[in-house]
């Protein structure tokens, strides 16, 4: 396990995206599940109390929204990766962001969780 501090950690943030490689996950879209676990010093708001010392969860919710619902990519790593350098771009508070990209109904033949 890695220590790198004081951690937002956001799961199970569900969108309806058209990612994929397939015409019909272009074109009929499905569900897709992220978890993002990110990385910063929140010291100073566990002293304060204040937002403004932290950052919205709600900030990075945006931004996992905006591309999952956004342009299609073939691959989820791409998605992924997409996510995790907006994010990092965007706010330079946070120094390492994990992202994890789920299709829950991917089509193959046999059991997936």
């Amino acid at each position: 396990m890695h220590s790198w501090g004081d951690k937002l950690v956001l799961r199970g943030l569900s969108f309806h995206g058209f990612q994929g490689a397939k015409p019909e996950e272009r074109k009929l879209g499905q569900k897709f599940v992220v978890d993002i676990d990110a990385w910063m010093d929140l010291a100073a708001a566990g002293k304060t109390d204040h937002l403004s010392d932290t950052l919205s969860y709600t900030a990075i919710y945006d931004i996992a929204k905006e591309i999952l619902e956004g342009s299609p990519h073939n691959l989820l790593k791409s998605v992924a990766q997409k996510i995790a350098i907006t994010i990092l771009t965007n706010h330079n508070e946070i120094f390492v962001v994990r992202v994890k990209v789920g299709k829950p109904h991917v089509a193959v033949r046999g059991p997936v969780e």
